[in-house]
């Protein structure tokens, strides 16, 4: 851990979900980098949080919580990874001219998207910082539950998982009845979520459950903004 703060700023790749929360938290606990912004692909069509499901107002008030400003990214609903790349390109060149190169992920373990992530950032000028690379998944997820996160399941694999599953909170409970084939932190897309509170929260993003609905392969549950 680096003690002294660091004036050197950085991106945080943004899904809301808990691996990104909790890599900003290691670099905010670290004092490494100032993160300049969280950077979110936000799907035009839905207005939500791309793959996640989060609708964009919870997205903000997330950001907010966190006191860091944010910035969407907009692709089409059947954006191919041409018109991703050329998004997150004109995000990236925006930063650069600030003097900002670096952008933070929170993967854990999966070498080919880590490969893909770095050999895109390379064509741009930009690097990545992985602060939570390699961790041992059981103990990473274990770390958020008693660091005092909360998070709920936004939508869940049809393959790994049933529907049930989806809008549970992460928590002892949830993990002791995940299916012993299903990563713990579902970091191979049996699962994605949504972080409403934690110690780098002011206050907690306020929600309630919506209807759960599938769509490719995939259960969506529905999170309903409290006001």
């Amino acid at each position: 851990m680096c003690d002294a703060t660091n004036d050197a700023a950085a991106l945080m790749s943004w899904s809301g979900g808990k691996d990104s929360c909790l890599a900003l938290y290691e670099i905010q606990r670290a004092r490494s980098h100032r993160v300049a912004a969280l950077l979110t692909t936000v799907t035009r069509d839905y207005d939500r949080i791309s793959m996640h499901g989060v609708r964009r107002v919870l997205l903000e008030e997330q950001a907010d919580s966190l006191g860091l400003p944010l910035h969407q990214i907009l692709i089409s609903k059947d954006a191919t990874n041409e018109e991703y790349e050329e998004r997150m390109g004109e995000a990236f060149s925006v930063y650069r001219g600030q003097g900002i190169d670096s952008i933070i992920f929170g993967d854990l373990f999966l070498e080919d998207i880590r490969t893909y992530r770095e050999q895109f950032l390379r064509r741009h000028q930009m690097r990545g910082l992985f602060p939570v690379w390699k961790s041992d998944t059981s103990r990473f997820i274990k770390e958020f539950i008693e660091l005092g996160f909360k998070a709920v399941v936004t939508c869940v694999s049809s393959r790994a998982l049933d529907q049930s599953f989806a809008g549970r909170l992460i928590d002892d409970e949830f993990l002791s009845s995940l299916p012993v084939d299903v990563d713990p932190c579902g970091e191979n897309g049996e699962f994605h979520s949504f972080v409403f509170d934690g110690p780098n929260f002011t206050e907690a993003v306020r929600f309630s459950l919506g209807e759960t609905v599938l769509r490719s392969s995939f259960w969506f549950r529905d999170l309903l903004p409290a006001s």
